[in-house]
């Protein structure tokens, strides 16, 4: 465990890239803030949050295969503030983490600056929305979405959900279509905020309840 002179509050790093955590440790100890734990997935941040005692969390919104929307109520429910720090720009995305209790959402194509001012904010109990997301939620008015509407996805959305419904795992559905584990990852988290859907199981379930044999 990282330690530092405690001068602008303990956080919490939730990402499942260890190169990304490391860079974050060393710009917010830069700042004076403490990183007082880090998780790569749901399991690890359940096990060791509590006994962080954060102040706040930083969490990425893809976490291996898992949803990181899901961490945000864990961590609500402990009266942990939540900053999203996500690679996901897309307004969608963006007001389905706040309505499930961000409290501010930084884009990771933001300068560390911005990320730093966001974590301030957020200790000091304001809500933070870096430049980015606040030009994508001005660019894109909400609008209501059937829940569960499949017709709502593209075509390669439409083609990774069939794959999914075959059980197939994430570096089978990249090698299938040509792109990345994290395009695919990428790829999951827009669906799930199109169809409504709450984290992979769910999504697991519907593609296979979608796509079964007549």
């Amino acid at each position: 465990m990282t330690t530092h002179p405690e001068k602008g509050g303990r956080i919490f790093l939730a990402d499942d890239h260890p190169a990304v955590r490391e860079g974050l440790t060393l710009r917010l100890l830069q700042e004076g803030f403490v990183v007082c734990g880090e998780a790569e997935n749901r399991a690890s941040l359940l096990a060791a949050i509590d006994p962080s005692r954060a102040d706040i969390a930083l969490v990425d919104l893809t976490l291996c295969e898992e949803n990181g929307l899901d961490l945000i109520a864990d961590l609500r429910a402990r009266d942990i503030p939540v900053l999203v720090y996500s690679m996901h720009e897309d307004a969608d995305t963006v007001r389905l983490a706040l309505d499930r209790g961000a409290c501010g959402y930084v884009a990771k194509r933001e300068t560390s600056a911005v990320l730093v001012e966001g974590v301030r904010d957020v200790l000091a109990g304001q809500r933070y929305l870096s430049p980015r997301v606040v030009a994508a939620l001005e660019a894109s008015p909400p609008q209501a979405t059937p829940i569960g509407q499949t017709g709502a996805l593209s075509e390669r959305e439409g083609q990774i959900l069939k794959r999914l419904s075959l059980g197939e795992g994430n570096i089978e559905i990249a090698s299938a279509l040509g792109v990345s584990v994290r395009t695919v990852e990428s790829y999951y988290a827009r669906i799930l905020v199109k169809l409504h859907l709450d984290g992979m199981k769910a999504l697991r379930k519907y593609a296979i309840r979608q796509f079964k044999p007549d």
